[in-house]
């Protein structure tokens, strides 16, 4: 790699079909690491080319199992060690944001916790997308850019649905802001789903707050994991007489047996960006890359430009 370029990409294995997205974009060569395994499970990291006094840039999403994070850890660890000039995370899915506040005793906050995991480790900045509460960003004492998947689905939405029949719906009424913000950009109504629980990961009862009926509508999320909310909240629109349902979402956890409910609902499509690999076989769900967003935050943020121009809407 030549010592002329400013930064370095480097990229854990599960984001590494991410990172070499990021780097066509960038027209520059992935960097060369090794991560070793050993039989017992434990693994080491270890860079192939000099970084010393360089900018790195680490690409890796959080997400399960926790070897993602560990092989994290472990690459900041050894940039440290190797006289890296700064070293900046680039995660685009930030792993445990649901843990972020006590909300019984005698409980962790998650969050908190991996962002000063990351912080010792050594990182110089955090480029993530897509937060599950915008208050994670305060856990950091580096600094943190918060880019937002909304630029790839609103060219999404604006190429592939019709506007005039459209609804924007959340969920959940925590999802409220984002629907929110969707709704107000493209001009069109909202409606929310009421929901409550008995036990995470399990929709007790679901209500929907709104009119649909023959309309198009369209549900926004941050994450879909067991996809038991969507689908319910989908299964509902289309008890009360809307016309089709999509979803939108900035992250594919999709935990078993998450594409089977997706298969079996009344979701048409179901729209989730590449922060996570979605491996599994489902006719509905549609993957948009953000590799071009996240490759202009690098550029942007190697040449101390502002990023603010990213963010369509928050």
């Amino acid at each position: 790699m030549s010592a002329s370029t400013p930064y370095l990409v480097f990229a854990g294995n599960k984001t590494r079909y991410l990172a070499e997205k990021i780097c066509n974009k960038l027209e520059c060569p992935l960097g060369q690491m090794i991560i070793e395994r050993f039989a017992d499970g434990e693994f080491s990291v270890s860079y192939e080319e000099s970084i010393r006094g360089r900018d790195v840039y680490l690409v890796q999403s959080t997400f399960p199992n926790s070897d993602n994070l560990m092989e994290l850890l472990l690459m900041i660890d050894a940039a440290k060690r190797a006289s890296a000039h700064s070293i900046i995370a680039v995660v685009p899915y930030f792993g445990w944001a649901r843990q972020d506040r006590k909300d019984k005793p005698r409980v962790s906050i998650g969050a908190k916790l991996i962002a000063d995991l990351l912080s010792v480790a050594g990182i110089s900045r955090l480029i993530t997308m897509d937060l599950h509460a915008d208050q994670i960003q305060g856990f950091f004492d580096v600094p943190v850019d918060h880019l937002y998947a909304s630029s790839v689905f609103l060219e999404f939405i604006k190429s592939k649905l019709p506007l005039d029949n459209l609804v924007m719906a959340t969920p959940d009424v925590g999802g409220s802001k984002r629907a929110s913000s969707y709704a107000k950009h493209l001009e069109i109504p909202m409606v929310i789903c009421h929901k409550t629980r008995q036990k995470a990961n399990e929709v007790a009862d679901m209500r929907i707050i709104g009119d649909v009926q023959g309309k198009d509508v369209l549900l926004v999320d941050d994450i879909v994991d067991t996809a038991g909310t969507i689908t319910k909240a989908a299964d509902l629109m289309m008890q009360n007489g809307a016309k089709s349902v999509r979803a939108m979402a900035s992250h594919a956890v999709m935990s078993d047996p998450a594409s089977e409910l997706v298969k079996k609902s009344g979701l048409t499509e179901i729209i989730f960006t590449d922060s996570i690999p979605y491996n599994k076989k489902c006719s509905k769900v549609t993957i948009l890359s953000v590799a071009d967003m996240f490759a202009e935050a690098i550029r942007r943020a190697a040449h101390d430009e502002s990023i603010s121009s990213l963010y369509t809407i928050k």
